[in-house]
């Protein structure tokens, strides 16, 4: 009778008192369950994500710093030292009416970055919303959004984004609503798949049983599962809708002058490729790099959140 009186009073004492047990589990190991600690440790072990992380800090910084790096204005013109060669005075060299090309740079990095923001966040917004509702309530609703992604799928999308501008008219702004519009599509598709793969889920069973609205399971139940694929479109995005927004400036449908975007210092250099090639190899630099960057990271968040990538 005392061996299990001893037992019993041993037992309770380790439940009562956790810290007895010879456990190795820590704060640490708990916290390295959560999925997104876990996407942090594995994009800190790619090379490739960390330099594309660099690479866009740097871009980020050197917009945000272009009032201290330089004492030039972008739009103030010099025609005496026009097509100036890279130098101590001008780094980058000078353009055509003698714009000082590193201050331009500069501030051209605050419009692409601004211009690919706004526009990857309004295509992320209603193309989610309308993937979601396609995905979730299917049948005719589904129909209907499917056919009007079609629609927009089937034209190049840098035709789609010509034609938009051209009907809103040449401008930065139309230049961002039409890149936001040709990429509503890629966003709503992957959302309606990802959606109708987890709407028959028994945890989405489990809550229609329970009485939950629709609106409610599709934001908190859905939508959260659903964000791995969406944040790695959003990445990706960026360098796409930068270039897009260059390719449009190029054309003379974005940026106005004297507005430093990087795809209008192309079109306004391409006459003096062989006088003065700087004028074209630094904002042509610049495009690459931020959209490299932005690869970079979309494909370090595909294999961290992708768990067949990380086995």
């Amino acid at each position: 009778m005392s061996a299990e009186k001893n037992n019993k009073q041993g037992q309770q004492l380790l439940l009562t008192n956790p810290a007895t047990l010879d456990s190795h589990i820590d704060e640490d190991d708990i916290e390295e369950t959560s999925p997104w600690k876990d996407t942090c440790k594995h994009l800190k072990k790619n090379r490739f994500a960390i330099t594309g992380f660099l690479i866009i800090l740097f871009f980020v910084l050197f917009g945000l710093l272009a009032p201290l790096l330089t004492s030039y204005s972008y739009q103030g013109q010099d025609l005496a030292n026009r097509l100036q060669p890279p130098s101590s005075e001008h780094w980058f060299g000078t353009d055509d009416v003698g714009r000082d090309i590193f201050t331009r740079i500069a501030y051209g990095a605050r419009v692409s970055l601004q211009v690919g923001f706004f526009a990857v966040t309004g295509a992320l917004v209603f193309g989610t919303l309308l993937g979601m509702i396609a995905g979730y309530f299917g049948r005719w609703i589904d129909t209907i959004i499917s056919r009007i992604f079609d629609i927009l799928l089937a034209f190049p999308s840098i035709l789609l984004a010509i034609a938009v501008v051209a009907i809103l008219g040449a401008s930065l702004q139309n230049a961002l609503i039409a890149i936001a519009i040709i990429n509503i599509p890629i966003f709503g598709r992957i959302v309606r798949s990802k959606v109708i793969s987890l709407r028959e889920e028994e945890f989405i069973m489990a809550a229609r049983a329970q009485g939950m609205k629709n609106g409610r399971i599709i934001f908190h139940h859905i939508l959260p599962n659903s964000a791995a694929p969406i944040i790695v479109q959003a990445t990706l995005g960026f360098g796409t809708a930068i270039l897009d927004a260059a390719a449009l400036g190029f054309l003379g449908l974005g940026a106005q002058p004297p507005t430093p975007e990087w795809g209008a210092m192309l079109a306004g250099s391409r006459d003096f490729i062989q006088l003065a090639p700087w004028t074209l190899i630094f904002p042509g630099i610049s495009i690459m790099l931020v959209v490299l960057g932005f690869n970079l990271i979309g494909d370090g968040l595909r294999d961290a959140l992708d768990p067949k990538m990380k086995n």
